[in-house]
Protein backbone atom coordinates (compact mmCIF):
# COMPACT_ATOMS: atom_id res chain seq x y z
CA UNK A 1 0.00 0.00 0.00
CA UNK A 2 1.17 3.51 -0.94
CA UNK A 3 0.14 6.79 0.23
CA UNK A 4 0.52 9.75 -1.92
CA UNK A 5 0.21 13.19 -0.33
CA UNK A 6 0.13 16.15 -2.39
CA UNK A 7 0.75 19.90 -1.55
CA UNK A 8 1.57 23.37 -3.03
CA UNK A 9 -1.82 24.22 -5.43
CA UNK A 10 -3.73 27.16 -4.99
CA UNK A 11 -4.34 30.34 -6.89
CA UNK A 12 -1.78 31.97 -9.33
CA UNK A 13 -2.23 34.54 -11.79
CA UNK A 14 -1.40 34.17 -15.44
CA UNK A 15 2.64 33.99 -15.81
CA UNK A 16 3.02 32.93 -12.34
CA UNK A 17 4.94 29.52 -11.36
CA UNK A 18 3.96 27.08 -8.45
CA UNK A 19 5.13 24.43 -7.12
CA UNK A 20 3.78 21.01 -6.14
CA UNK A 21 5.05 18.63 -4.22
CA UNK A 22 3.93 14.84 -3.70
CA UNK A 23 5.23 12.67 -0.80
CA UNK A 24 5.26 8.82 -0.49
CA UNK A 25 4.95 6.60 2.47
CA UNK A 26 6.97 4.50 0.36
CA UNK A 27 9.05 4.74 -2.53
CA UNK A 28 10.00 0.77 -2.33
CA UNK A 29 8.99 -0.97 -5.64
CA UNK A 30 7.46 1.98 -7.14
CA UNK A 31 8.16 2.16 -10.99
CA UNK A 32 6.93 4.70 -11.90
CA UNK A 33 5.47 8.14 -10.30
CA UNK A 34 4.34 11.49 -11.79
CA UNK A 35 2.10 14.09 -12.13
CA UNK A 36 -1.36 14.23 -14.11
CA UNK A 37 -4.38 16.37 -14.15
CA UNK A 38 -8.00 16.69 -14.27
CA UNK A 39 -9.50 19.91 -15.44
CA UNK A 40 -13.67 20.00 -15.11
CA UNK A 41 -15.45 18.37 -17.58
CA UNK A 42 -11.82 16.82 -19.49
CA UNK A 43 -10.09 13.80 -19.05
CA UNK A 44 -7.42 12.91 -16.54
CA UNK A 45 -4.14 13.21 -18.29
CA UNK A 46 -0.69 13.30 -18.00
CA UNK A 47 1.54 15.69 -16.94
CA UNK A 48 5.01 14.94 -16.39
CA UNK A 49 6.45 11.25 -15.12
CA UNK A 50 9.44 9.30 -14.19
CA UNK A 51 9.63 6.03 -16.39
CA UNK A 52 10.04 2.98 -14.74
CA UNK A 53 13.97 3.95 -16.83
CA UNK A 54 14.43 6.61 -14.72
CA UNK A 55 13.76 9.15 -17.46
CA UNK A 56 11.18 11.81 -17.61
CA UNK A 57 7.99 12.18 -20.18
CA UNK A 58 6.52 15.62 -20.10
CA UNK A 59 3.06 16.73 -22.08
CA UNK A 60 4.12 18.68 -25.19
CA UNK A 61 1.68 21.20 -23.67
CA UNK A 62 3.83 21.63 -20.66
CA UNK A 63 7.35 21.18 -22.07
CA UNK A 64 9.92 23.83 -21.94
CA UNK A 65 7.54 25.74 -18.68
CA UNK A 66 6.87 22.63 -16.43
CA UNK A 67 10.10 19.85 -14.55
CA UNK A 68 9.86 17.14 -12.63
CA UNK A 69 11.93 16.48 -9.83
CA UNK A 70 12.26 14.50 -7.08
CA UNK A 71 13.94 13.72 -4.10
CA UNK A 72 14.45 10.10 -3.12
CA UNK A 73 15.65 11.00 0.85
CA UNK A 74 12.78 12.92 1.06
CA UNK A 75 10.42 9.97 -0.89
CA UNK A 76 9.29 13.53 -2.60
CA UNK A 77 8.12 14.23 -6.47
CA UNK A 78 7.88 17.60 -7.14
CA UNK A 79 6.11 19.49 -10.26
CA UNK A 80 7.63 22.83 -10.55
CA UNK A 81 5.36 25.02 -12.83
CA UNK A 82 6.37 28.05 -14.98
CA UNK A 83 5.09 30.24 -17.16
CA UNK A 84 1.41 29.59 -16.18
CA UNK A 85 -1.55 30.04 -18.12
CA UNK A 86 -5.38 29.57 -16.90
CA UNK A 87 -5.41 26.24 -18.93
CA UNK A 88 -3.35 24.80 -16.88
CA UNK A 89 -6.44 24.99 -14.59
CA UNK A 90 -6.78 21.12 -13.15
CA UNK A 91 -6.77 19.44 -10.09
CA UNK A 92 -3.46 18.12 -10.27
CA UNK A 93 -2.64 14.36 -9.47
CA UNK A 94 0.10 12.51 -7.76
CA UNK A 95 0.12 8.78 -9.41
CA UNK A 96 2.54 6.26 -8.32
CA UNK A 97 2.96 2.42 -10.33
CA UNK A 98 4.13 -0.52 -9.08
CA UNK A 99 4.92 -2.88 -12.12
CA UNK A 100 5.37 -5.77 -9.31
CA UNK A 101 1.71 -5.77 -9.11
CA UNK A 102 0.69 -4.10 -12.04
CA UNK A 103 -1.17 -1.64 -9.27
CA UNK A 104 -2.08 2.26 -9.53
CA UNK A 105 -1.70 4.57 -6.66
CA UNK A 106 -3.36 8.38 -6.65
CA UNK A 107 -3.59 11.06 -4.02
CA UNK A 108 -6.05 13.15 -3.52
CA UNK A 109 -5.56 15.93 -5.39
CA UNK A 110 -4.63 19.47 -5.16
CA UNK A 111 -6.41 22.51 -6.86
CA UNK A 112 -4.25 24.94 -9.54
CA UNK A 113 -6.57 27.55 -10.59
CA UNK A 114 -4.56 30.56 -12.72
CA UNK A 115 -6.39 33.24 -13.04
CA UNK A 116 -6.17 35.75 -16.33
Amino acid sequence: QVQLVESGGGLVQAGGSLRLSCAASTIFNISAMGWYRQAPGKQRELVAVFTSTGSTNDAASVQGRFSISRDNAKKTVYLHMTALKPQATAVYYCHAHISTFDTDYWGQGTQVTVSS
